[in-house]
């Protein structure tokens, strides 16, 4: 099953994928980090587009085109707000990679890339976070074959760490 998942440094809007998962915020609108970038780089057909999905809660997905990408497809998820720990925040992160990836298996999309979900501006710890990713996409894939391959994308070295130490520790679980 690992085979099928490959951590990667750089930038999610340049990558030659399906489809990519956008960080956003409930109103689909744009925003910061990744968020900004792929609005930046899909040009403004992508947020009209997402003002006609109306926004998304925490937790949930919307699909829209690429517009300017590389990537045919974005798919938007909003993750929670790290409150330390006691509101839920692992299993509405385990929601944003469980609903993104039905998406993209209800779209036949062969390949998607992920951000690191809600460890930017909404401070979820990334220890945590890539383990939640890591045991919520294996479980997905255990019983789907779509994606083919699905890829974690970071833009900082940091952030590669703690998704290669949670993949380490999961292949030794």
């Amino acid at each position: 099953m690992t085979g099928r998942i490959e951590i990667r440094q750089g930038d999610i809007t340049r990558l030659d994928v399906d489809a990519i998962v956008n960080a956003a915020n409930s109103s689909l609108m744009g925003g910061g980090g990744v968020d900004g970038a792929i609005h930046r780089a899909a040009g403004p057909g992508l947020a009209e587009e997402c003002r006609r999905l109306g926004g998304c809660p925490t937790g949930e997905a919307r699909i829209t085109g690429g517009h300017g990408l590389r990537a045919r497809y974005v798919i938007h998820t909003v993750g929670p707000v790290w409150r330390g720990g006691g509101r839920g925040e692992e299993k509405l992160l385990a929601s944003c990679y469980r609903n993104s990836l039905a998406l993209a298996a209800e779209h036949s999309i062969g390949t998607i890339a992920f951000p690191a979900i809600s460890t930017g501006a909404y401070g979820f710890p990334a220890d945590l976070a890539a383990a939640v990713a890591l045991r919520t996409i294996h479980a997905f894939l255990a019983s789907h074959s779509l994606p083919e391959k699905v890829y974690l994308v970071c833009w900082s070295q940091p952030s590669c760490q703690a998704l290669e130490a949670a993949m380490a520790r999961y292949r030794g679980a």
